[in-house]
């Protein structure tokens, strides 16, 4: 299992990615743009086109993940930001979804990702936002 920060700008997750990524020395290892996400997977409106749906960066042994808010009108500065679990055993993120989601707020329901395995969002009980993954099959 691991454990990663992930990080939401508002249209300049890209900027702020190269920035840190010069801070740490480090190296982005994934950008990807909500215009190369398939249609039927989110209805992202064209303005959204050229924004970052994905950015992975890579410091020592530390992984730094972002991507741009498609929502500008729900972006709040200071709460930008998920905790990101990746688990190998999809039964085992399914339940930890679950239980995550007792009492909270299911964002994205634990379901298949165009990217392989599944994936989810949440906001639990006490307001902390997370974002579930398993591993590819």
């Amino acid at each position: 299992m691991q454990l990663q920060t992930y990080l939401a700008f508002d249209g300049n997750c890209e900027t702020a990615m190269n920035f840190y990524k010069d801070i740490f020395d480090g190296e982005i290892t994934m950008l990807s743009r909500f215009k190369e996400m398939p249609e039927e997977a989110m209805c992202v409106p064209e303005t959204a086109h050229d924004l970052v749906m994905h950015c992975t960066l890579q410091f020592r042994d530390c992984l730094l993940m972002a991507s741009d808010t498609v929502d500008s009108q729900n972006f709040k500065q200071g709460n930008n930001y998920s905790i990101s679990v990746n688990v190998d055993n999809e039964a085992e993120a399914a339940t930890i979804f679950a239980g995550l989601s007792d009492q909270g707020q299911i964002i994205m329901p634990f379901a298949d990702a165009f990217w392989g395995g599944k994936f989810g969002m949440l906001v639990d009980q006490f307001g902390v936002q997370w974002m579930l993954s398993s591993a590819h099959k």
